[in-house]
């Protein structure tokens, strides 16, 4: 579908942090408590009198987050009030970063990061129908990263591969789990649409009226609001209205925004900075520095992805077990015992990819990821791999050798050999096999005779069959050719 139209998206994604306590205080961060109201204290309530005092790790994860994306980090920064009143904020402000970030500019995904910052998050407002709304104050206080990109992304799939990139790094980093079912990663999308540029408009601005929508439990939901909504502006324009600045929310049942308030600007919430907190000269914190906060970095998901992709693996593969550190940490041991052999390592990927991660499902019974215990070693898995690579097995007698080994935990090589299962490339037997093949599949012969390839390939299938799967598919293929000829 053509369009005379070209979509500008940012983003601003909150994502709750793995600190022990919350960001002013030492109530417990748990995003695991049921019960409402038991992580609270009186500074997270707000009570008078009481003091903030900053979470240091909780400063220490969004710098290492920013080491990541290739920012700048703050030497001076600073928390500030940014002034609302509504039921899930106990102080009618919340504490916030504004002039200076604790991280500016980065990369994440080919797209380009404004800024990363600190706050606290807000108390959970839980509406139901005939008791109205209550409060729970366990999130309030939590410690709150926000990262805001330039309005650069140009589709919803860009933008979900971004979101999902971000989700990624936080999990490596250990920064955040990053739950969007949970609520502990929350993305937002910033959505306009303006005229495609031509000639003659080079000098008008390329930014159509921004529309925030709110609301996003999940990319896909993110995608399709995306989607939907520049659909929406552009209905509005070819009617000649002007598209309204505002905030919408996304209905999941109807597949459609709709509207929630009028947009606010930066002044409406009388940014000022906090009397209560000192700011900051992270320059003088020595476990800030960019030194300290390179100690342990792990090897980040781009990282990791690359050096997949250069002993061999298919993409989707290496994007397999970056993503499911289970299956990940697996292959991880499988490609130390393999050696980093390249042709090695290619062939245990398939398996993993297409036959272990087939085999986990189907123990689970539905697909939820990987969670459970993977059934085999990776030394088991290994010894079948090696006997694919040296050709005493065939394809199929692995395929059914890794469904035998992950049920019984039994050493590979052993029921091979006890199952007459190693390839046979040659011997009475096997050629009496053949012999039989060709006189049992007589119209198969000829059309093999009449030029048919795949007429070869059932006449393999059919000696395979009768030596159980143990017989050598390339020295049966020769052999049938010369029997024919």
């Amino acid at each position: 579908m053509t369009t005379n139209y070209e979509p500008t998206i940012g983003l601003e994604i909150h994502a709750e942090l793995k600190t022990k306590t919350k960001m002013f205080c030492c109530s417990k961060n748990d995003a695991d408590a049921t019960d409402p109201n038991v992580n609270i204290c009186p500074v997270c309530m707000a009570h008078p009198g009481t003091l903030p005092v900053i979470n240091g790790e909780a400063v220490r994860l969004v710098l290492r987050v920013g080491l990541a994306l290739g920012a700048d980090l703050a030497d001076y920064t600073e928390f500030d009030r940014k002034n609302y009143f509504y039921p899930d904020l106990p102080k009618g402000y919340q504490l916030s970063q504004y002039e200076y970030p604790l991280v500016s500019g980065g990369v994440l995904n080919d797209v380009a990061i404004t800024r990363v910052h600190l706050e606290e998050d807000t108390a959970s407002s839980m509406h139901a129908e005939g008791v109205g709304t209550t409060i729970d104050y366990n999130r309030a206080g939590v410690p709150l990263m926000e990262l805001v990109t330039e309005p650069v992304i140009k589709s919803s799939k860009q933008a979900g591969d971004f979101a999902r990139e971000l989700q990624l790094l936080l999990r490596t980093l250990g920064a955040s789990d990053a739950n969007m079912e949970k609520g502990q990663m929350r993305v937002e999308a910033n959505v306009s649409i303006a005229p495609k540029a031509t000639p003659s408009s080079a000098k008008e601005s390329p930014f159509g009226t921004k529309v925030e929508i709110k609301n996003l439990n999940s990319f896909r939901a993110m995608e399709r609001a995306v989607e939907y909504e520049i659909k929406r502006q552009e209905a509005v324009l070819e009617k000649g209205e002007p598209v309204v600045q505002e905030t919408r929310g996304w209905d999941e049942g109807k597949q459609a925004t709709f509207p929630q308030r009028v947009k606010e600007g930066d002044a409406d919430y009388r940014y000022f900075p906090d009397p209560d907190l000192p700011s900051l000269k992270l320059s003088e914190v020595a476990e800030l520095s960019k030194e300290s906060l390179r100690v342990n970095m792990p090897e980040l998901p781009w990282e990791r992805r690359d050096r997949y992709l250069a002993l061999g693996v298919k993409g989707d593969d290496a994007q397999l077990y970056v993503q499911e550190p289970i299956l990940g940490g697996f292959f991880e041991e499988v490609i130390a015992l393999a050696r980093a052999d390249k042709e090695r390592v290619v062939v245990a990927s398939n398996y993993i990819a297409n036959d272990l991660v087939k085999l986990i499902r189907d123990v689970e019974e539905r697909d939820t990821g990987y969670q459970s215990k993977i059934g085999i070693s990776a030394q088991n898995f290994i010894k079948i791999i090696d006997m694919v690579a040296g050709k005493k097995i065939s394809s199929r007698t692995a395929k059914d050798l890794l469904v035998e080994t992950t049920k019984s935990g039994r050493d590979p090589e052993e029921v091979a050999k006890s199952g007459n299962l190693y390839q046979v490339s040659a011997g009475v037997d096997f050629e009496a096999v053949v012999t039989d093949v060709i006189s049992e599949n007589s119209a198969v012969v000829d059309d093999f005779k009449a030029g048919k390839a795949a007429a070869l390939e059932h006449l393999v299938g059919q000696c395979m069959k009768a030596l159980k799967g143990a017989g050598n598919p390339v020295v049966l293929r020769e052999l049938i050719r010369k029997k024919i000829a």
